[in-house]
C-alpha cells in the first residue's frame, strides 16, 4: 500500500548484503584507484569508488536514491568505456559486464529501497529495467563464445585453385616440407567443402610420454613422410616409422637420449642416395659435392637426427639401424671442438638441414646461464661419412674446421637453435642466428657478438663461407632472437618483377623480406630511436631495425587503457602494474628498476614458423602476446659465481636466475593478472595472414579456446574463443585450408584459406606444440593430415599421441 514503510527481514537482509558488496568494490576501486592516479593513471576507478560507496551504504540503509547513485556510476562507466576503447568487444566486456550484471540486480532490487521508504514500490518499471539491463548484460556474455577478429576479412572469398596434376606433393621430405619452408602441401582432396567430414583414420602411442614443468620433455615434433612410410621422433630421440595408411609401426629405434632438462625433438632429416643430385643453376655458385653409397650397401636412404645431449645421428630409412658409415657406428660428436659444455649448456633440438650432401647444424645454447658458455658454431658434415666439411664460428672466422690442437671454438657466440633452410639453386643455406651469452647482458660481447647476434646468415653450403647477413636487433638485451626457419617467396618489386626472396618472423612481432642473393631488405626498414636503460658500461644501442613495410604482429604501444581483466577488479591491479613499471615501447632495455618487455622473450613469432600459399602469394603466421616484466640485481662477489640451471622455465617467467660472470642476476615473471591472465587485452594468441602482393593484413583471427585453461590453472571447460598463446606452427594446402595445433586447448583446426572462418576442429586426447603435415598416400590416394600431440605447453596432461585424419 502507498504510504507503508514495512518491510519483512528477507528483504532488509538482501538489501543489506546487496549494500555491503556494493561497498566492498567501491572501497577496492577507492583504495587501488587511488593508487593508480599517484601514478599518473586514470581518474575513472577513484570516482567510481567513490559512488559505489556512497550507493551501497544507501542501499544497505534501503534508500532508494542509492540505486539512482548506482545508476549514474554505471551510465558514467558506459560513457568512459566508449570513450576509452571504443567499441572493442573483450576491452568492452572487461570493463561493462560485471557493471551490467550489478545494475541488473540494484535495478531489480530498487522496489525494495522504495517500499521502505514509505512509495509505491513500481515492480514493473523496475524490472523491465532490470530485465533490459539483464537481457543486454546476456548478449555480451554469449557474444564472449564468438570469435571476435582482431582483423575482419572484408574481400571476396576466391575459389581454390585446382592441383595440377604433374605438380601433386608427392612426399614431405624436409621438416618444412619444402628446403624452403614453405609448409604448403599441393593437396587438394580435402577442401573446405567436406573438411568437415574428417575423422580420425588411425593413432599411434610412441611410448615416449613428454613429461614437462616448463624444463622437462616436451613433443614439438613435425613429422616426415617418404612414400608409405611417416617417420616421427619423440622428446627423447628415439625414432620411429609407421606405415602411411593404418600407423602399423615398421620399426622403432631407441636412443633414450637423456638431458637434465628442455627435452625434446622438433623434427627429422632424410636423404636418399639413389636420387639425382640437383647442382644449383644461379652463375657463380658453389656446386654440390657427390657423394656414393656402395650398391647394396645398407643406408641407401637416411634418416638424421640431432639429439638433445649433442651428436647428429644416421639411421637406415628402411631397417632403423645406425648406419655405420656415418660417424663411429652411426654418431657424430657434436661437442667435439666446443670445449667444456656439460648437460644441459649446449643441445640440438631442431631439425638437422640437408643442404644437398651436407647435413647443416647449430645448437641451442643455454640462456642466462653464465657468461663462459660453448660457442654457438655452426657446422657442415658428409651425409654419408659424417666427416666434417666446414665450420663457421662467429666469433673466430678463421676456424674452418676442426679447432686447432689445443683451441677450441670460440666461446659465448651467437648460435642458431631454430630450424634453417636452403636453396638448391644457389647452394645456400640459411641461418636463424641468436643472441651470444648471456641474454640481457651485452657488456661482456665481442665486435664479433654484435655483428652476428639476431641475425640472418647466409652461407655457402659447400664451404661454410658467409655469403651476407642481416641483423634484425643490435646489442640484443630482450632474447630478440631470430626463431624460426625462413620461408622463401618469389617477392614483386619494381611493377612486377619477381625476386627470389625469404620472410620470416621474429619474436618482437616484426616481418622481415629479404633479397636470398644479397641480404637487402626488399621492403622498408627503418632505424628507430630507442633509450637506454641505467645499467653501467652497458653498449646500449640507440638505434633499432624495424620493419615498417610489412604488417606487424600483435605488438601495439601498450597504453594503460590496453590493461583488461576478467573483471574491473583485476583490471584495475593490472593498471596499477603497468603503471608502476618503466615502459618505453618494444625496445624498452632491462633495468635495476622493473621495466616491461612486449611482446616477452617467447614472442610474438617463434619456432613454428610461418607457412605460404603459393597460388594466391599469401603467408600465415600464428603468434602469442605474452609480457614479461624484468628487473636486474646488482649481485655479490660470491652470488656472481653462481649459475642457474640452463632451464626455459625460468628464463621464460619463474623466478630471479644469477647469470654467472655479470654483475646481475635477472628476474623474468609473466605480465599476468592476479587471476593468472595475461594483463593486456585479448586476444592472447592468433592466425594472420598476410597477402605478400600487397604487403596488408587479409585478416587476423583468435586461435584458441579456454575449454582446457582459465584463471588461477582451473579449467573453464568453455569454448570461449579468446585466443590463447600458441606454440607450433602451421599448414597450407591447396585445398584452401590452414592446420594449426598449437594452443592452449585439445584441438587440430583447420580454418579457411580465404576468410580466416573456422571450418573444423578435432578433439585431441591431449594438447599438442607440433606441427601439422600431410600427404597423399602413394598405396591408397587418400590424403592424411597427422599430427604429434604430447601435451600442450601450460597444461599438466601429457601423452604420446600420433594422430591421423583422413576423409570417411
Amino acid at each position: 500500500m502507498p504510504g507503508t514503510n514495512k518491510v519483512s527481514s528477507l528483504p532488509r537482509y538482501w538489501l543489506l548484503l546487496l549494500g555491503l558488496v556494493i561497498m566492498a568494490a567501491g572501497l577496492f576501486f577507492t583504495v587501488g584507484g587511488a593508487k593508480l592516479v599517484s601514478l599518473g593513471g586514470s581518474f575513472y576507478f577513484l570516482f567510481s569508488g567513490f559512488g559505489l560507496v556512497a550507493s551501497g551504504f544507501l542501499i544497505a540503509r534501503r534508500r532508494p536514491v542509492g540505486a539512482w547513485l548506482f545508476a549514474t556510476v554505471f551510465a558514467a562507466t558506459i560513457v568512459w568505456a566508449l570513450w576509452e576503447v571504443g567499441l572493442a568487444f573483450w576491452p568492452l566486456i572487461s570493463r561493462l559486464l560485471a557493471m551490467g550484471v550489478g545494475a541488473t540486480v540494484v535495478a531489480a532490487s530498487l522496489p525494495l529501497m522504495r517500499r521502505a521508504s514509505g512509495q509505491t514500490a513500481a515492480w514493473r518499471p523496475a524490472l523491465a529495467a532490470s530485465a533490459v539491463i539483464g537481457l543486454a548484460s546476456a548478449g555480451g556474455f554469449a557474444a564472449m563464445f564468438v570469435p571476435h577478429p582482431t582483423v575482419a576479412f572484408t574481400g571476396e572469398e576466391l575459389a581454390s585453385i585446382p592441383v595440377d596434376p604433374a605438380h601433386e606433393q608427392k612426399n614431405w621430405e624436409a621438416y618444412g616440407n619444402t628446403p624452403g619452408g614453405s609448409r604448403f602441401a599441393a593437396l587438394d582432396q580435402i577442401t573446405r567443402a567436406n573438411v568437415g567430414k574428417l575423422k580420425v583414420a588411425w593413432t599411434y602411442r610412441t611410448g615416449d610420454v613428454a613429461v614437462s614443468d616448463g624444463n622437462g620433455a616436451e613433443d614439438q615434433d613435425t613429422p616426415l613422410q617418404v612414400g608409405d612410410t611417416v617417420f616421427v621422433c619423440t622428446p627423447h630421440n628415439n625414432v620411429i616409422a609407421l606405415d602411411a595408411d593404418t600407423g602399423r609401426e615398421k620399426w622403432k629405434t631407441t636412443i633414450n637420449a637423456k638431458a637434465s632438462v628442455w627435452m625434446r625433438c622438433r623434427g627429422l632429416a632424410y636423404f636418399d642416395a639413389k636420387a639425382p643430385l640437383q647442382q644449383p643453376t644461379m652463375p657463380g655458385s658453389t656446386p654440390v659435392a657427390p657423394v656414393a653409397v656402395p650398391e647394396g650397401a645398407a643406408c641407401q636412404r637416411r634418416i638424421l637426427m640431432n639429439t638433445i645431449n649433442a651428436q647428429l645421428i644416421a639411421l637406415d630409412a628402411d631397417t632403423g639401424a645406425f648406419c655405420q658409415d656415418f660417424g663411429t657406428g652411426g654418431r657424430v660428436d657434436l661437442k667435439a671442438g666446443l670445449g667444456a659444455a656439460p648437460d644441459p649448456q649446449y643441445q640440438l633440438t631442431s631439425a638437422p638441414t640437408l643442404a644437398g650432401t651436407t647435413v647443416v647444424v647449430g645448437g641451442r645454447v643455454a640462456d642466462n646461464v653464465q657468461v663462459n658458455m660453448p660457442g654457438g658454431v655452426m657446422r657442415g658434415f658428409d651425409v654419408v661419412t659424417g666427416r666434417l666439411r666446414w665450420a663457421f664460428d662467429p666469433g673466430n672466422p678463421a676456424i674452418t674446421g676442426v679447432p686447432p690442437k689445443g683451441q677450441t671454438y670460440a666461446r659465448s657466440t651467437p648460435n642458431v637453435w631454430a630450424a634453417m633452410s636452403y636453396d638448391p639453386a644457389s647452394n645456400t643455406v640459411f641461418m636463424p642466428v641468436g643472441s651470444a651469452s648471456v641474454d640481457i647482458y651485452g657488456a661482456t660481447r665481442s665486435t664479433l657478438d654484435h655483428k652476428y647476434g639476431a641475425s640472418m646468415l647466409a652461407l655457402d653450403a659447400a664451404s661454410g663461407k658467409e655469403k651476407w647477413h642481416f641483423q634484425t636487433v643490435h646489442n640484443d638485451l630482450w632474447d630478440f632472437d631470430l626463431p624460426m626457419q625462413p620461408t622463401f617467396v618469389d617477392f614483386a618489386v619494381d611493377g612486377g618483377r619477381k625476386v627470389p626472396a625469404l620472410v620470416f618472423g621474429t619474436k618482437a612481432g616484426q616481418l622481415y623480406v629479404l633479397d636470398r642473393a644479397t641480404g637487402k631488405p626488399l621492403t622498408r626498414v627503418v632505424n628507430q630511436k630507442v633509450k637506454a636503460a641505467n645499467i653501467p658500461n652497458e653498449p646500449y644501442s640507440l638505434t633499432q631495425p624495424r620493419s615498417v613495410g610489412m604488417p606487424q604482429i600483435g605488438v601495439p604501444n601498450l597504453t594503460e587503457a590496453d590493461m583488461w581483466g576478467a573483471t574491473p577488479f583485476d583490471q584495475l591491479m593490472c593498471r596499477i602494474a603497468f603503471k608502476g613499471m618503466r615502459y618505453e615501447g618494444l625496445y624498452t632495455a632491462p633495468g635495476t628498476d622493473k621495466s616491461l618487455s612486449f611482446p616477452g622473450s617467447l614472442g610474438g613469432m617463434n619456432w613454428g614458423g610461418l607457412s605460404i600459399d603459393p597460388t594466391t602469394n599469401t603467408i600465415f603466421a600464428n603468434d602469442m602476446r605474452l609480457g614479461l616484466w624484468i628487473q636486474m640485481f646488482p649481485q655479490t662477489a660470491e652470488q656472481q659465481a653462481v649459475s642457474n640451471s640452463g632451464g626455459e622455465a625460468t628464463n621464460t617467467g619463474m623466478g630471479s636466475v644469477p647469470m654467472k660472470g655479470t654483475p646481475y642476476s635477472v628476474t623474468k615473471d609473466r605480465f599476468l593478472s592476479a587471476l593468472g591472465i595475461p594483463c593486456q587485452a585479448p586476444p592472447y594468441g592468433t592466425l594472420t595472414a598476410v597477402d605478400m602482393n600487397t604487403r596488408k593484413v587479409k585478416w587476423q583471427v583468435p586461435v584458441g579456446t579456454v575449454r582446457d585453461t582459465g584463471p588461477l590453472g582451473i579449467r573453464m571447460g568453455l569454448p570461449i574463443p579468446i585466443g590463447l598463446p600458441t606454440l607450433g606452427g602451421t599448414l597450407a594446402t591447396q585445398g584452401g585450408l590452414v592446420f594449426i595445433a598449437g594452443t592452449q586447448d585439445y584441438y587440430l583446426r583447420a580454418f579457411n584459406s580465404a576468410t580466416g572462418k573456422e571450418l573444423w576442429k578435432g578433439r585431441l586426447p591431449i594438447g599438442s606444440q607440433g606441427g601439422p603435415m600431410t600427404y597423399k598416400s602413394p598405396r591408397t590416394g587418400r590424403q592424411y593430415i597427422v599430427i604429434t600431440a604430447g601435451g600442450a605447453r601450460q597444461s599438466p596432461d601429457r601423452g604420446d599421441y600420433v594422430v591421423a585424419y583422413s576423409l570417411p
